[in-house]
Protein backbone atom coordinates (compact mmCIF):
# COMPACT_ATOMS: atom_id res chain seq x y z
CA UNK A 1 0.00 0.00 0.00
CA UNK A 2 2.77 2.66 0.87
CA UNK A 3 4.43 1.97 -2.60
CA UNK A 4 0.86 2.33 -4.50
CA UNK A 5 0.94 5.62 -2.36
CA UNK A 6 4.60 6.40 -3.22
CA UNK A 7 4.52 5.82 -7.13
CA UNK A 8 0.80 7.77 -6.99
CA UNK A 9 2.01 10.64 -5.27
CA UNK A 10 5.35 10.80 -7.81
CA UNK A 11 2.92 10.27 -10.48
CA UNK A 12 1.02 13.45 -9.71
CA UNK A 13 4.18 15.56 -8.54
CA UNK A 14 5.49 15.15 -12.45
CA UNK A 15 2.22 15.80 -13.79
CA UNK A 16 2.30 19.12 -12.32
CA UNK A 17 6.02 19.71 -12.95
CA UNK A 18 5.16 18.48 -16.86
CA UNK A 19 1.89 20.61 -17.06
CA UNK A 20 3.16 23.64 -16.34
CA UNK A 21 2.13 25.19 -19.94
CA UNK A 22 -1.08 22.71 -20.49
CA UNK A 23 -4.28 24.56 -20.41
CA UNK A 24 -7.23 24.25 -17.60
CA UNK A 25 -8.87 22.01 -20.74
CA UNK A 26 -5.85 19.43 -20.57
CA UNK A 27 -5.45 19.81 -16.84
CA UNK A 28 -9.61 19.35 -16.27
CA UNK A 29 -8.54 15.88 -17.72
CA UNK A 30 -5.78 14.56 -15.88
CA UNK A 31 -7.32 16.17 -12.20
CA UNK A 32 -10.88 14.65 -13.23
CA UNK A 33 -9.28 11.16 -14.46
CA UNK A 34 -8.34 9.87 -11.07
CA UNK A 35 -5.40 11.91 -8.79
CA UNK A 36 -7.54 14.53 -7.89
CA UNK A 37 -7.09 15.47 -4.50
CA UNK A 38 -3.09 14.45 -4.25
CA UNK A 39 -2.59 16.20 -7.80
CA UNK A 40 -5.10 19.11 -6.55
CA UNK A 41 -3.72 19.75 -3.35
CA UNK A 42 -0.10 19.80 -5.31
CA UNK A 43 -0.54 22.28 -8.27
CA UNK A 44 -2.78 24.50 -5.62
CA UNK A 45 0.43 24.35 -3.06
CA UNK A 46 2.53 25.26 -6.38
CA UNK A 47 0.89 27.83 -8.19
CA UNK A 48 -1.69 29.18 -5.95
CA UNK A 49 0.94 29.29 -3.16
CA UNK A 50 -1.43 26.62 -0.81
CA UNK A 51 -4.72 28.86 -1.17
CA UNK A 52 -6.44 27.13 -4.13
CA UNK A 53 -6.03 24.05 -2.79
CA UNK A 54 -8.87 24.93 0.33
CA UNK A 55 -11.26 27.04 -2.61
CA UNK A 56 -14.48 25.52 -2.98
CA UNK A 57 -16.46 22.69 -1.10
CA UNK A 58 -15.86 19.38 -1.40
CA UNK A 59 -18.62 17.52 -3.25
CA UNK A 60 -17.73 14.44 -1.86
CA UNK A 61 -17.09 12.19 -5.21
CA UNK A 62 -14.71 11.71 -7.70
CA UNK A 63 -15.51 14.43 -10.45
CA UNK A 64 -15.22 12.53 -14.05
CA UNK A 65 -12.54 12.94 -16.05
CA UNK A 66 -15.19 14.46 -19.03
CA UNK A 67 -16.58 16.75 -16.32
CA UNK A 68 -12.97 17.72 -15.54
CA UNK A 69 -12.55 18.94 -19.12
CA UNK A 70 -15.79 20.58 -19.55
CA UNK A 71 -15.20 22.68 -16.47
CA UNK A 72 -11.35 23.14 -18.28
CA UNK A 73 -12.50 25.14 -20.81
CA UNK A 74 -15.00 26.99 -18.81
CA UNK A 75 -11.97 28.07 -16.77
CA UNK A 76 -9.84 28.58 -19.60
CA UNK A 77 -12.72 30.84 -21.34
CA UNK A 78 -12.39 32.84 -17.78
CA UNK A 79 -8.99 33.41 -17.44
CA UNK A 80 -8.68 34.98 -20.60
CA UNK A 81 -11.62 37.53 -19.47
CA UNK A 82 -9.81 38.28 -16.58
CA UNK A 83 -6.52 39.21 -18.51
CA UNK A 84 -8.32 42.32 -19.63
CA UNK A 85 -8.83 43.75 -16.57
CA UNK A 86 -6.41 46.16 -15.67
CA UNK A 87 -4.17 45.72 -12.85
CA UNK A 88 -5.28 41.73 -12.88
CA UNK A 89 -2.25 39.98 -12.61
CA UNK A 90 -4.19 35.52 -13.65
CA UNK A 91 -3.51 31.95 -12.37
CA UNK A 92 -4.51 28.97 -12.57
CA UNK A 93 -5.27 27.18 -9.72
CA UNK A 94 -6.94 24.33 -7.92
CA UNK A 95 -10.13 23.55 -6.03
CA UNK A 96 -10.55 21.67 -2.91
CA UNK A 97 -12.25 19.04 -5.67
CA UNK A 98 -9.17 18.80 -7.55
CA UNK A 99 -10.89 21.12 -10.72
CA UNK A 100 -9.60 24.18 -12.05
CA UNK A 101 -10.09 27.51 -10.95
CA UNK A 102 -8.99 31.03 -11.73
CA UNK A 103 -7.14 32.86 -9.20
CA UNK A 104 -7.44 37.17 -9.74
CA UNK A 105 -4.89 38.90 -7.36
CA UNK A 106 -5.62 42.99 -7.17
CA UNK A 107 -2.57 44.97 -6.07
CA UNK A 108 -3.50 47.12 -3.06
CA UNK A 109 -1.40 49.74 -4.20
CA UNK A 110 -3.98 49.79 -7.13
CA UNK A 111 -6.75 49.87 -5.21
CA UNK A 112 -5.94 51.46 -2.21
CA UNK A 113 -4.45 54.68 -0.93
CA UNK A 114 -1.85 53.92 1.95
CA UNK A 115 -3.98 52.61 5.13
CA UNK A 116 -7.35 53.42 3.25
CA UNK A 117 -10.01 50.77 2.50
CA UNK A 118 -11.72 53.65 0.01
CA UNK A 119 -11.41 52.29 -3.50
CA UNK A 120 -9.83 54.67 -5.43
CA UNK A 121 -11.51 55.89 -9.05
CA UNK A 122 -9.18 53.80 -11.25
CA UNK A 123 -9.89 50.50 -9.28
CA UNK A 124 -13.29 51.14 -9.24
CA UNK A 125 -13.60 50.63 -13.29
CA UNK A 126 -11.26 47.97 -12.66
CA UNK A 127 -13.83 46.31 -10.53
CA UNK A 128 -16.88 47.25 -12.51
CA UNK A 129 -15.23 45.59 -15.37
CA UNK A 130 -14.21 42.55 -13.99
CA UNK A 131 -18.02 42.33 -12.47
CA UNK A 132 -19.66 43.14 -15.57
CA UNK A 133 -17.10 41.20 -17.74
CA UNK A 134 -16.03 38.17 -16.24
CA UNK A 135 -18.63 37.54 -12.85
CA UNK A 136 -22.33 38.11 -14.72
CA UNK A 137 -20.57 35.96 -17.83
CA UNK A 138 -20.16 33.19 -15.34
CA UNK A 139 -22.83 33.40 -13.14
CA UNK A 140 -22.27 29.29 -12.19
CA UNK A 141 -19.12 29.87 -10.92
CA UNK A 142 -18.32 30.77 -6.99
CA UNK A 143 -16.41 33.35 -5.99
CA UNK A 144 -13.82 34.11 -2.74
CA UNK A 145 -12.52 37.35 -1.87
CA UNK A 146 -9.57 37.52 0.58
CA UNK A 147 -7.58 40.53 1.64
CA UNK A 148 -3.96 41.01 2.83
CA UNK A 149 -1.46 43.32 3.94
CA UNK A 150 2.40 43.38 4.46
CA UNK A 151 3.41 42.89 8.08
CA UNK A 152 4.69 46.51 9.19
CA UNK A 153 3.71 47.77 12.42
CA UNK A 154 1.36 51.20 13.11
CA UNK A 155 2.70 54.40 14.65
CA UNK A 156 1.94 54.27 18.29
CA UNK A 157 0.87 50.65 18.35
CA UNK A 158 2.53 47.63 19.71
CA UNK A 159 3.14 44.73 17.82
CA UNK A 160 -0.51 42.78 18.73
CA UNK A 161 -2.27 46.28 18.06
CA UNK A 162 -0.31 46.25 14.69
CA UNK A 163 -1.42 42.42 13.78
CA UNK A 164 -4.67 43.48 14.93
CA UNK A 165 -5.07 46.50 12.78
CA UNK A 166 -3.60 44.74 9.56
CA UNK A 167 -6.20 41.99 10.04
CA UNK A 168 -8.80 44.91 10.49
CA UNK A 169 -7.46 46.74 7.43
CA UNK A 170 -7.56 43.71 5.12
CA UNK A 171 -11.23 42.85 5.80
CA UNK A 172 -11.93 46.70 5.05
CA UNK A 173 -10.42 45.76 1.92
CA UNK A 174 -11.48 42.79 1.12
CA UNK A 175 -15.43 44.15 1.67
CA UNK A 176 -14.89 47.04 -0.21
CA UNK A 177 -13.92 44.69 -3.04
CA UNK A 178 -16.59 42.68 -2.62
CA UNK A 179 -19.54 45.13 -1.89
CA UNK A 180 -18.45 47.32 -5.45
CA UNK A 181 -18.47 44.01 -7.25
CA UNK A 182 -22.43 43.47 -6.28
CA UNK A 183 -22.99 47.08 -6.99
CA UNK A 184 -21.76 46.32 -10.06
CA UNK A 185 -24.34 43.66 -10.82
CA UNK A 186 -22.75 40.37 -9.24
CA UNK A 187 -24.77 38.36 -7.34
CA UNK A 188 -24.89 37.89 -3.38
CA UNK A 189 -25.39 34.61 -3.96
CA UNK A 190 -22.00 33.90 -6.09
CA UNK A 191 -19.85 35.53 -3.97
CA UNK A 192 -19.46 32.46 -1.05
CA UNK A 193 -16.29 34.13 1.27
CA UNK A 194 -15.59 37.78 1.95
CA UNK A 195 -12.17 37.60 4.69
CA UNK A 196 -9.20 39.61 5.56
CA UNK A 197 -6.11 37.58 6.45
CA UNK A 198 -4.27 40.63 7.51
CA UNK A 199 -0.21 39.54 7.15
CA UNK A 200 -0.85 35.65 6.80
CA UNK A 201 0.25 34.11 3.54
CA UNK A 202 2.95 36.45 2.54
CA UNK A 203 3.86 35.96 -1.34
CA UNK A 204 6.91 38.26 -1.19
CA UNK A 205 9.95 39.43 1.49
CA UNK A 206 8.25 41.67 3.57
CA UNK A 207 12.09 43.46 4.51
CA UNK A 208 11.94 44.97 1.05
CA UNK A 209 9.64 47.51 -0.33
CA UNK A 210 8.70 45.70 -4.02
CA UNK A 211 7.79 42.58 -1.38
CA UNK A 212 5.86 44.73 0.75
CA UNK A 213 3.55 46.16 -2.02
CA UNK A 214 3.15 42.15 -3.78
CA UNK A 215 1.49 41.69 -0.14
CA UNK A 216 -0.74 44.13 0.34
CA UNK A 217 -3.41 42.87 -2.33
CA UNK A 218 -6.73 41.19 -2.48
CA UNK A 219 -7.65 37.81 -4.38
CA UNK A 220 -10.62 37.23 -5.56
CA UNK A 221 -11.07 33.28 -6.93
CA UNK A 222 -13.09 31.94 -9.26
CA UNK A 223 -14.33 28.04 -8.98
CA UNK A 224 -16.65 25.82 -10.02
CA UNK A 225 -20.15 26.09 -7.92
CA UNK A 226 -22.16 22.47 -7.23
CA UNK A 227 -24.49 23.45 -10.10
CA UNK A 228 -21.48 23.94 -12.13
CA UNK A 229 -19.98 20.34 -11.08
CA UNK A 230 -23.07 18.75 -11.73
CA UNK A 231 -24.14 20.03 -15.29
CA UNK A 232 -20.74 18.89 -16.36
CA UNK A 233 -21.39 15.75 -14.85
CA UNK A 234 -24.72 15.71 -16.65
CA UNK A 235 -22.98 17.11 -19.84
CA UNK A 236 -24.97 20.08 -20.07
CA UNK A 237 -22.39 22.61 -19.26
CA UNK A 238 -21.93 25.35 -22.28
Amino acid sequence: MKKTNSMAFLLSACLVMSSCGMSNTAKGGLIGAGSGGALGAIIGGVVGQGKGAAIGAAVGTAVGAGAGVLIGKKMDKAAEQAKEIEGAQVEQVTDNNGLQAVKVTFDSGILFNTSSAVLSSNAKAALSKFANNVLKQNPDMDVNVYGYTDNQGWKNSTAEQSVQKNLNLSQERAQSVASYLLSCGASSSQIKTVEGLGESNPVADNSTAAGRQENRRVEVYMYASQKMIQQAENGTLN
